[in-house]
């Protein structure tokens, strides 16, 4: 039991709505947490992510994702690696020695929905997302670009309608320096 400081009033604040999984698209995302973490047999590591949704209708949403850097499966580590590789690459840091180096850089990240259901090991699980893939966020200096599909298609906008820009730097205003 805990006392919550007085007497909360829930006829005073909206109910947190239910959050459905993504549907399956590229989103333009950025990675905003890592953490190197050691497997549950304990004979091995993974690197968690935490990325964010950068714009369109599901901006700010999280996704997950994890890397077996560490594991004495070396198909596994292969696996890891190139996943690694490719977030390298897409965020254009070819040498990482820590992984904050990739946060807060844009790139887009492809998402399969994965229905409820059992899985390989009888285990089951809530309809969930899983990041298939990372590639840069591609455009041409000088052209608006449309961003990739990112789920529902929205209402067709005018010709003269441009997207709004982005901040000149993927730093977080708590990280910047004054």
């Amino acid at each position: 039991m805990a006392s919550l400081n007085g007497t909360f009033d829930a006829s005073g604040v909206a109910p947190a709505q239910p959050m459905d999984p993504l549907p399956a698209g590229k989103y333009c995302a950025h990675i905003i947490e890592s953490e190197l973490l050691p497997t549950r047999s304990g004979d091995g590591q993974y690197l968690k992510l935490v990325l964010e949704v950068l714009d369109g209708p599901y901006a700010r949403r999280k996704l997950w994702d994890q890397l077996n850097l560490v594991n004495a499966s070396t198909r596994t580590m292969e696996i890891a690696q190139r996943t690694l590789s490719a977030i390298c690459h897409a965020v254009g840091q070819m040498q990482v020695a820590d992984s904050e180096q990739l946060h807060f850089k844009p790139m887009l990240v492809s998402v399969k929905y994965e229905p409820a259901g059992t899985d390989k090991n009888g285990v089951f699980h809530q309809a969930r997302n899983k990041i298939t893939g990372y590639a840069a966020e591609r455009a041409t200096p000088g052209i608006a670009t449309a961003p990739a599909p990112r789920g529902p298609a929205p209402a067709p906008a005018t010709a003269t309608a441009a997207p709004p820009p982005r901040p000149a730097t993927a730093t977080p205003p708590w990280r910047r320096s004054a």
